[in-house]
């Protein structure tokens, strides 16, 4: 005859409890929820793009970066005007003292024109953001520096792990009175070389006319 008390130790486990409706809830939430880039540029088409995804594509529960790709020189394409370099010093000491003055206050200026272009491009990000902020799209701003701006972009929508990007069709490197199939060179290399799937927005005819005339 069997031991009762072997018998209770030999008993199946009970099955686990099943999981409550809020965990499972925030289980699907966490699953279903998307991350997704917009790519600006701080262009009107840009500024389109950023519409178009608030009233077509994106969905409540969408993590949304606005990511931006700075030049590393903001020199680079624009007239700041003249820098004086003249060694006014040079009369009151040596040519090594008027030649590190001269250097001290290019690199001022430098600096300042910098800091002046990293104000205006954060103050253009968020007016670009208004749609998200009307229509209660939490997200969050993500700027980088690079002398090359397609290469970065496809690296920082890895980095970030998004599972698509948002951007514009002209504004990144096309010109508006392309032809209509044309890409920008930042757009067309992104849809070849971005690992997740790329939504390109193509900018009114109207509107690209109307800014032009």
């Amino acid at each position: 005859m069997a031991n009762p008390a072997e018998s209770d130790s030999k008993a199946p486990a009970p099955p686990p409890a099943p999981p409550s409706s809020s965990a499972a809830a925030a289980v699907a939430s966490a699953a279903s929820q998307r991350r997704i880039a917009i790519a600006v540029d701080l262009s009107d088409e840009s500024a389109y793009a950023v519409r178009w995804a608030v009233q077509n594509y994106l969905r409540p529960g969408d993590a949304v970066v606005l990511l931006h790709v700075r030049p590393t020189s903001v020199l680079y394409g624009a007239d700041w005007g003249f820098t004086d370099l003249s060694l006014s010093a040079a009369a009151e000491g040596s040519e090594e003292e008027a030649a590190a003055a001269a250097a001290a206050s290019v690199e001022s200026q430098q600096k300042k024109m910098e800091d002046d272009f990293d104000a205006f491009t954060a103050a253009k990000v968020e007016e670009l953001a208004r749609p998200l902020v009307e229509a209660r799209i939490p997200f969050r701003v993500h700027i980088v520096k690079d002398h090359d701006m397609k290469e970065r972009l496809c690296l920082e929508v890895e980095r970030l792990g998004v599972g698509a990007a948002i951007m514009g069709s002209r504004g990144f490197g096309a010109s508006r009175r392309a032809s209509k199939a044309r890409l920008g060179s930042v757009s067309d290399y992104c849809v070849h070389h971005c690992v997740c799937p790329v939504v390109v927005v193509r900018y009114p005819d109207d509107v690209a006319v109307s800014s032009v005339a």
